[in-house]
Formats: C-alpha cells, sequence, structure tokens
C-alpha cells in the first residue's frame, strides 16, 4: 500500500508541473471552439427543433429563404464544418507533453544491501522535447486548422452558388412553361381563325395544316418544359437536403439589383476575400512552419524520470545467530542431505530480535535523466528537405490557382455583361418589335394582304425572343451568383433595377 500511495503521489506532482506548463495554451485553444461553431449556428440539432427552425418553402418563400434553409440543413456544409472542428481539436494534441511512462519491476531474487534486501521497484518518467518543439507542432496545428475553415466557407460559397444556380433555372422554367402555353394559346387562336376563313374559301387548306403542325409542336414543347420540371426540382431539393420529391412552389420572382462590375475591382476582391487563396495562404504558412520543425530534428529531447525502491527491514552482520538469505539456503540444503544429523531448526535462525541496525529498511529514491542522441542526420536533412518542397508546392499551388480563379472571373464578367447586353436588346427592341409585327401581319392575314405562312413565322420569332429574353435574366442572376462564389464576398448592390417586370417587359402573347 505504502508503494501505490507513492506512487500516486509522484504521478500528480509531474501532472500538475506540467498543466501549469500548458494551461495558458490549452484555454487559447478552447477560446476558438465556440466561435467555430457560431458560424454554423447548431452542432447536432434533433429533428423536431430543425423542423421549428428551417424555413417554410411555401409560396410566399424568397431566394433568401432558400439560402438559409440550404445552410441550415445541408449534409455537406454541415460535413465540411466538423472537419474545421476536428483540425481544432487537433492544436491540444499536438501541443501536449508525450504520455508519462509508468514503470514496475519486482525482484524475484531479492538483492541483498546493507540497509536490507530490495523487494519492488517503481518509476515515473516524462519526455520533454527540444524547445520550441510543441510549439511549432501547435503552429503546424493551427495553420492546418485556418485552412480548413476557409474551405468551410468555400463550401458555404459553393452550396449558395448551388442553390441559386438551381433556383434561377426553375425561375426560367417557370416563365419558358407560361410563355410556351401563351403562344399555345396563340397559335389555337390562329388555327381557329385559319379554320374559319378555310370554310369561306378565303384562306387554303394548307393554312389549317400549317396551323396544326405549329399547335402540336409548341403542344410537344409544353409538355416537355412540364416534365422537366421534376429533375429541376429534385436537383434543388438535393442542395437543400430535402426528398427528390419533395413539392416545391414555382417561383414567383428573380433577384435583379444594380451592381458595378469592373475587371480590376473583382480582381481585387479576388486576392482579399477568396476562401480558396486563403485556405492555400494557410496551407503555405503551415509549411513554412513544418520547416522550421524539421530543423527541430537535430536537437535532443529530454526524459526526467523519479524512480523508488522498495527495501526491506535488515539485521546487523555480527549479531548473535546471524545468517544472511544465502547461508541460510546453503545451510537449509545441507541439512536436507545430511538427514537428522543437522538440527534443521537451529538454521532457520536469521537474527536475534531487535538487533537490526539502524538505517534498516530505508527505501531508495533515485532521480535520472536522459536524452536521445540524433545521430541519423541523414534522415533528418531528408525531413527538411521534405519540407522545404512541400513549402515550394503550396506556394506554386496557390499561383496556379489564383491564375486559374482570375481567368473565371474575366470569362464570367463577360458572360454576366453580354447577358445584360441581351436583357436589354430583348425587351428594348427585339421583343415589341416581334410582338408588333405579329399584331400587324395578323391584321394583314385577315384582310388578305398576308399569308398564313408570315403569320407563323412572326409567332416563331415572337415566342423566340421571349425566351431569350427570360434566358438572358436568368443568365444574369447565375453569372453574379458564380462571381460572388469565386470572389468569395457579395458584390455591393444599388438599389433595385429599373427595368420592368419580366411579364411586362414580354407582354402577353395572345391577342
Amino acid at each position: 500500500m505504502r508503494i501505490i500511495t507513492r506512487a500516486i503521489s509522484i504521478g500528480l506532482a509531474m501532472a500538475f508541473l506540467h498543466g501549469c506548463e500548458s494551461s495558458q495554451r490549452r484555454r487559447g485553444v478552447e477560446d476558438m471552439a465556440p466561435a467555430a461553431r457560431s458560424f454554423v449556428g447548431r452542432a447536432a440539432p434533433d429533428a423536431e427543433s430543425e423542423a421549428r427552425t428551417l424555413p417554410v418553402l411555401d409560396e410566399k418563400a424568397t431566394l433568401a429563404d432558400y439560402l438559409t434553409y440550404a445552410a441550415l440543413n445541408n449534409p455537406g456544409l454541415e460535413a465540411a464544418f466538423n472537419r474545421w472542428k476536428a483540425k481544432l481539436e487537433r492544436i491540444p494534441q499536438v501541443r501536449a507533453l508525450p504520455d508519462p511512462r509508468f514503470t514496475y519491476g519486482y525482484f524475484i531474487r531479492e538483492v541483498e544491501t546493507r540497509v536490507g534486501p530490495q523487494r519492488q521497484r517503481v518509476g515515473l518518467s516524462q519526455v520533454f522535447p527540444w524547445f520550441g518543439k510543441l510549439s511549432l507542432r501547435g503552429d503546424v496545428a493551427a495553420e492546418a486548422a485556418e485552412a480548413e475553415h476557409q474551405r468551410y466557407e468555400a463550401a458555404k460559397l459553393q452550396l449558395f452558388y448551388e442553390v441559386r444556380y438551381a433556383y434561377c433555372e426553375y425561375y426560367y422554367l417557370s416563365r419558358a412553361v407560361e410563355v410556351v402555353g401563351e403562344n399555345k394559346a396563340l397559335v389555337a387562336y390562329l388555327e381557329s381563325v385559319a379554320r374559319t376563313k378555310y370554310k369561306t374559301s378565303a384562306a387554303q387548306h394548307a393554312d389549317v395544316i400549317r396551323a396544326q403542325v405549329e399547335l402540336g409542336k409548341l403542344e410537344d414543347q409544353l409538355r416537355s418544359l412540364q416534365e422537366f420540371r421534376q429533375p429541376i426540382v429534385a436537383r434543388l431539393n438535393a442542395a437543400l437536403n430535402r426528398a427528390s420529391d419533395a413539392a416545391l412552389p414555382w417561383p414567383k420572382s428573380l433577384p435583379d439589383d444594380q451592381v458595378e462590375l469592373s475587371d480590376a475591382r473583382l480582381v481585387e476582391w479576388l486576392e482579399q476575400a477568396s476562401p480558396e487563396l486563403k485556405a492555400l495562404d494557410y496551407e503555405i504558412a503551415k509549411e513554412r512552419q513544418s520547416i522550421e520543425l524539421a530543423k527541430k530534428a537535430y536537437f535532443p529531447d529530454l526524459t526526467v524520470g523519479v524512480d523508488y525502491t522498495e527495501v526491506g527491514d535488515a539485521v546487523r552482520p555480527d549479531a548473535p545467530g546471524w545468517r544472511s538469505p544465502a547461508a541460510q539456503r546453503s545451510a537449509a540444503r545441507l541439512a536436507q542431505g545430511m538427514g537428522d544429523a543437522l538440527d534443521v531448526s537451529t538454521i532457520g535462525q536469521s537474527f536475534i530480535p531487535g538487533d537490526r541496525p539502524g538505517d534498516s529498511g530505508q527505501d531508495a529514491w533515485m532521480l535520472w535523466f536522459s536524452v536521445n542522441l540524433p545521430i541519423w542526420v541523414d534522415k533528418y536533412s531528408a525531413g527538411e528537405r521534405e519540407a522545404r518542397a512541400k513549402y515550394r508546392a503550396a506556394v506554386q499551388a496557390k499561383a496556379e490557382r489564383e491564375n486559374t480563379l482570375v481567368a473565371k472571373v474575366k470569362m464570367s464578367l463577360y458572360y454576366f455583361r453580354d447577358a445584360e447586353r441581351k436583357i436589354d436588346l430583348y425587351r428594348d427592341t427585339l421583343v415589341p418589335k416581334a410582338s408588333e409585327s405579329l399584331k400587324t401581319t395578323e391584321v394583314g392575314f385577315r384582310a388578305g394582304t398576308s399569308t398564313f405562312l408570315d403569320l407563323i413565322d412572326a409567332e416563331r420569332a415572337l415566342l423566340e425572343f421571349q425566351l431569350s429574353y427570360e434566358r438572358a435574366q436568368v443568365n444574369r442572376a447565375q453569372r453574379l451568383a458564380e462571381l460572388e462564389m469565386l470572389v468569395g464576398k457579395e458584390v455591393p448592390r444599388m438599389g433595385p433595377s429599373s427595368q420592368p417586370a419580366a411579364r411586362e417587359a414580354v407582354g402577353p402573347a395572345a391577342p
């Protein structure tokens, strides 16, 4: 019991010394955890709390509601957050000292000493890495955690882009179904006019056939668009982590805020705010710290230990009747060989009570130190070269990724401006002109100055321009979402657009 108590005391003392050395670092790491969790706002909610907090995606839901729903419910974003959290938990692990080592030894054959026989031994040792090793390991882990944080931010931007892209496609589908439906009603009306005129011999039978053919094509196009709703909804539900067949209402509007963009400003935002580039910056910093850590391999680690040996009671060699244990064993064997010739009971006498030395049974304590010998220089040099190669690779990876992102930003900006140009063209020129042409051609057809083929061509042109206008609006919103994902920040808005609403700009197709 005495030896166990002393071993526990030694362990508590060494644990206290280690705790004093690393408590400040642990507090710094623990302060980072609440900030990390605040980015998601929840750790692992149950189904009931999730149902209460998620926005309702009904007829009144806006794009912002869809984005909020995805941020709170997407498993991919949750996985990215937990990867970041795991990296944070790595920091206190690498900054901590190695586990202390407890040793126990039992003397099968007791070692005789002047103060008594040695019976058992316990020891406790602790390795202390060379100065700066633990700190550098923590710095490497901290840089890796920050890099994972930026990857989480990039995953969040990617998710928002996917939601906005799918939402815009869903909006375009709703507008296409509406436009094609209106044009189908227009052609059905023209087909009835052609039949009426054919009955009065004012039109040819071929005009009726053309109208019916055009009506059949529009019916097929409308059916294709309506059947395309299911995969579009499934794509949007996938980003929202909902069942693929969960119902979603038709979007009612599309964000149409005015923005002012320039190549230089977007590239500046990219360099300052892109989470992808920030993650690579932290990777570079991590590899730089790894080089310094590799240099520490040339220095030894110190091991400090404490050993305690339990020693039994001893007797004075000059005391009457005293025999050492070895002498007792020899005498016992001799007695057994001679039979009754000797009195074994007298041989077994080992000491006279009360005749022990004054320092009998004094336990032994030993404080010891050791260091490893870092003599394999080639191994440490290879580790340093490896760290330097990884650092150069990280620098080059960032340069390559930055060039790629700049090219993507410029391409997306081109498509954004092209979409804005087409919006102005179709809204202000082509759609009004095509609508006017259709009305004029219809009047001419009734008066007999235009053919039915001219009327069908005018209807086709109007349908094409109407769908192109809707497509240009959606392309503009999607390219703006892509730009914000690439540069890593929301592009400042200048206010709502002065453009008329889509339905007002296109206008009804039927007369």
